[in-house]
């Protein structure tokens, strides 16, 4: 593992970066709202050893529960520019994304991002992107019609039961959009919570579901899967 230090215009932040093989996919991690990646430290190791190169950039935590234009936009610019410094041109890109991470991917495979009626977040989309896993995906900022009928993007979807900040009826939102139009898979964790797909949550959060580390262990298996289709 390595810490790479970027720019966004003038200001700095960071990258955690896995190296794989020469010439291995590219998984483009993006964290939550709360903005470090590491939480998620060994799903990242198990996905890079499973063959892949990891790149996730580090944010600064978000402390409303409703994130600003200005925050999606960086969140998804940064994700370009994390892909920019270690992708070589002509990389398979997978997107991994948890809560906010995932809809900053979703808006990057052509997804609209809306705020409410007439407030569209405009964010450029980023066509490396050949597939997306999207855990415990925010799914309310697409509800508009038409928000999702760019996507081209196969998609494997997971939420959690018990999941009380984005609920996992909200991944229906996924399926009458894109259902029937590319692969989807749609996964549902029963007794899960939002926090559920960290190794290190929250410290005041306390998830309904036992044995994290056998559901992780599942999860990269799966997500390894999925990139390899």
């Amino acid at each position: 593992m390595s810490t790479l230090s970027l720019t966004d215009g003038s200001e700095p932040f960071q990258v955690t970066v896995l190296e794989s093989a020469p010439g291995a996919p590219v998984l483009l991690f993006a964290v939550g709202a709360g903005g470090n990646p590491e939480r998620h430290l060994p799903l990242l190791t198990s996905l890079a050893e499973s063959g892949c190169s990891v790149v996730a950039p580090h944010f600064t935590g978000l402390d409303a529960s409703m994130p600003r234009e200005d925050e999606l936009r960086l969140w998804a610019r940064r994700l370009t520019l994390a892909l920019d410094s270690v992708a070589p041109p002509g990389s398979t890109v997978v997107g991994v994304g948890h809560s906010l991470g995932a809809a900053a991917l979703l808006a990057l495979a052509g997804g609209q991002i809306w705020l409410g009626a007439g407030r569209h977040v405009e964010i450029v989309p980023d066509g490396r992107l050949t597939r997306l896993v999207l855990l415990t995906p925010p799914m309310g900022f697409f509800q508009v019609e038409g928000a999702l009928d760019a996507v081209q993007t196969p998609i494997l979807a997971w939420a959690g039961s018990r999941d009380s900040i984005t609920p996992a009826a909200q991944v229906d939102v996924l399926v009458r959009a894109l259902s029937g139009r590319l692969p989807l898979d749609v996964r549902v964790t029963e007794g899960a919570g939002h926090f559920f797909f960290m190794d290190l949550p929250p410290p005041d959060e306390v998830e309904p579901l036992a044995d994290r580390q056998a559901f992780l262990d599942l999860l990269a298996e799966e997500i390894g899967k999925f990139f390899k289709r």
